[in-house]
């Protein structure tokens, strides 16, 4: 049973066939002050970060991979024919900056959220404007040369391309960073948050993963 304000996304019949254990996870936040995402991080959200860094060592980075969760997503990403040594999954890649920038820096609240969740969970969370989006979130497969997003000049994909979508386009490839009309911005007031459910991974993380990133942001909201 879901955590109480996280739902679950659609998925096409042929990808539900196709990919049995894979889930869209939903949360969003309430409606909130004009320019509540920009500026700098709550003290305590640049703290949790700063002790997270100090958690995660060189020898940690290198193992992640043979954790539980990170290698689900590891196994899932060969199967849509992603290399994960190639196109890293999300959390090898934030370990990886975080060996680079000798920390988890903190880059304004909205990537401090996703962050702190993706490293306390081993789960990946995005997140869009809610108000960009025409009704539920789901998943399904592209079709050759439509955009991503929406405009003239929203990039054309290939088909068959595994897609996070509303009822008028496809927001974002899987595992890839949203459209730009779709994306969250300082400029949001709703915040609508994915995260991705595979094969090996609990339920109960990716809901944690969501519960966490919906807390904070509704805690720095007030």
């Amino acid at each position: 049973m879901a955590a109480a304000g996280v739902a679950e996304g659609w998925c096409a019949p042929e990808v539900r066939e196709a990919f049995p254990g894979l889930r869209l996870v939903l949360a969003e936040t309430p409606p909130a002050p004009a320019g509540w995402l920009s500026g700098a991080s709550p003290a305590g959200v640049r703290e949790r970060l700063r002790a997270l860094s100090d958690r995660w060592s060189g020898a940690q980075a290198v193992m992640v991979r043979r954790q539980a969760i990170p290698a689900a997503y590891r196994v899932f990403f060969r199967h849509i024919g992603l290399d994960p040594d190639v196109q890293r999954t999300p959390l090898e890649r934030a370990v990886l900056e975080r060996l680079m920038d000798g920390g988890f820096v903190s880059r304004g609240l909205l990537h401090d959220v996703l962050l702190l969740a993706l490293v306390d969970t081993s789960v990946p969370v995005w997140a869009l404007d809610a108000d960009a989006l025409d009704g539920p979130l789901g998943v399904r497969l592209s079709q050759e040369g439509e955009p991503l997003g929406q405009g003239g000049d929203a990039p054309g994909l290939a088909a068959g391309q595994l897609v996070v979508a509303d009822a008028s386009a496809a927001v974002a490839v899987l595992f890839g960073e949203p459209s730009p009309m779709h994306a969250a911005t300082t400029r949001t007031r709703r915040v609508a948050l994915f995260a991705l459910q595979v094969e090996g991974v609990p339920a109960m993380h990716v809901e944690e993963a969501l519960w966490s990133c919906h807390t904070r942001l509704e805690w720095a909201a007030q």
